[in-house]
């Protein structure tokens, strides 16, 4: 690996600004069609041996009600092709209409039990957004179901 960190494997979204904020386009307080989309997102430098991509989205200083802190899942992406370079912003629902190497993705439920990308409503500000992309050695044998019980993973 050089030692500038240039060949690091990484995820960035070029719709994000420097402060790391999310846009409220991607929020669930965004507006009309300006409410709920999907990030764009690209990642560079695949390990190599990597066939397939998982993403998992939370929020890690997310609550349920009244609950303790805990991850917030809000969006659960799988068996993206290493052939793949990134998603494109409005992605989430449209895998199998865009066709090609994007019809073998597969989106879990998140935390409010429906599939896809649920942007977050943020009751108070300075929550986390993570964004985690797994490099993986195979493609996932998920079946129709690809979340999860609780905030456990199946990968």
């Amino acid at each position: 690996m050089a030692s500038d960190g240039s060949e690091e494997f990484r995820l960035v979204s070029p719709a994000f600004s420097n402060e790391g904020k999310l846009p409220r386009n991607y929020t669930d307080e965004g507006q009309g069609a300006k409410k709920n989309i999907s990030p764009p997102l690209e990642w560079y430098n695949l390990p190599e041996g990597t066939k397939t991509l998982a993403l998992v989205v939370e929020d890690i200083d997310g609550s349920d009600s009244d609950g303790p802190i805990m991850p917030w899942t809000h969006w659960v992406v799988a068996n993206i092709p290493a052939t793949v370079k990134g998603l494109p912003e409005g992605f989430s629902g449209k895998a199998a209409e865009m066709g090609g190497d994007y019809a073998t993705i597969k989106e879990g439920n998140n935390d409010l039990k429906k599939t896809g990308w649920n942007g977050p409503r943020l009751p108070t500000p300075g929550h986390r957004i993570q964004f985690r992309l797994y490099a993986l050695d195979d493609e996932l044998k998920l079946g129709n179901k690809v979340c999860c019980d609780g905030n456990k993973m199946p990968f």
